[in-house]
């Protein structure tokens, strides 16, 4: 029952801002994308990026993590160490990022309570950590379309179960929006439309076409 007395113009505690919120990237390496057969890899690439500039945008932490980088499956994709050229890679051994202590100190010192997760694969390396997080009071928030599993199903089911767990089904074009939130603020503006452009596809070319055709302050 809504207490009309009680509402007012906020946003929900439950969304994403850039004072609240982390972004975990686990295991986007060569090897993992070989096997990956969920989707467009291409795609998973492109929206991976998007999400990195995105939190680099709102100057969100990061947490970058590879497994068995130099042993089996190469290093992390060079445009995402590109968008964060100064970041401390954390490689493991372990499938489960969240039982290396190094992953998880790292994802403490952020010091932030909603953990955005994206990685490969989803079936493997991204619901184990989403759920050991859960499992220790962390909101987790996940980033289907910077994910893949080795097969549709794989990938499916992983989210399901992940859902299942509590954890939040969501794309990267959703978080940049939800970070933003308001075109009225300038600051990350500029940023924003730079990075839907570039990474955007489609809505991308509208908001060249509309600030080519209404002006250079056209909203998203």
């Amino acid at each position: 029952m809504v207490n009309i007395a009680n509402v007012t113009a906020a946003p929900s505690p439950d969304l994403l801002t850039p004072d609240n919120c982390a972004v975990l990237f686990v295991d986007h390496q060569p090897q993992m994308f070989f096997g990956t057969g969920s989707g467009d890899r291409t795609a998973i690439i492109n929206s991976t990026v998007g999400l990195a500039k995105s939190a680099k945008a709102f100057d969100v932490p990061v947490v970058l993590s590879t497994v068995a980088a130099e042993s089996f499956s190469g290093p992390i994709m060079p445009q995402l160490a590109a968008v964060f050229p100064d970041q401390k890679i954390i490689d493991r051994s372990t499938m489960n990022a969240w039982e290396d202590l190094a992953f998880v100190e790292a994802v403490k010192a952020t010091g932030r309570n909603k953990l955005v997760i994206a990685g490969l694969w989803t079936e493997v390396c991204v619901v184990l950590p989403a759920l050991s997080a859960i499992a220790q009071g962390y909101e987790v928030y996940v980033v289907t379309d910077a994910s893949g599993g080795v097969s549709p199903q794989a990938h499916e089911h992983a989210i399901q179960r992940m859902v299942q767990g509590g954890a939040i089904p969501v794309t990267w074009v959703q978080v940049l929006l939800e970070l933003q939130r308001d075109w009225a603020r300038t600051e990350t503006y500029a940023a924003v439309g730079d990075v839907v452009k570039e990474h955007g596809g489609t809505y991308g070319l509208g908001m060249v076409y509309a600030q080519a055709v209404i002006g250079a302050h056209a909203a998203g």
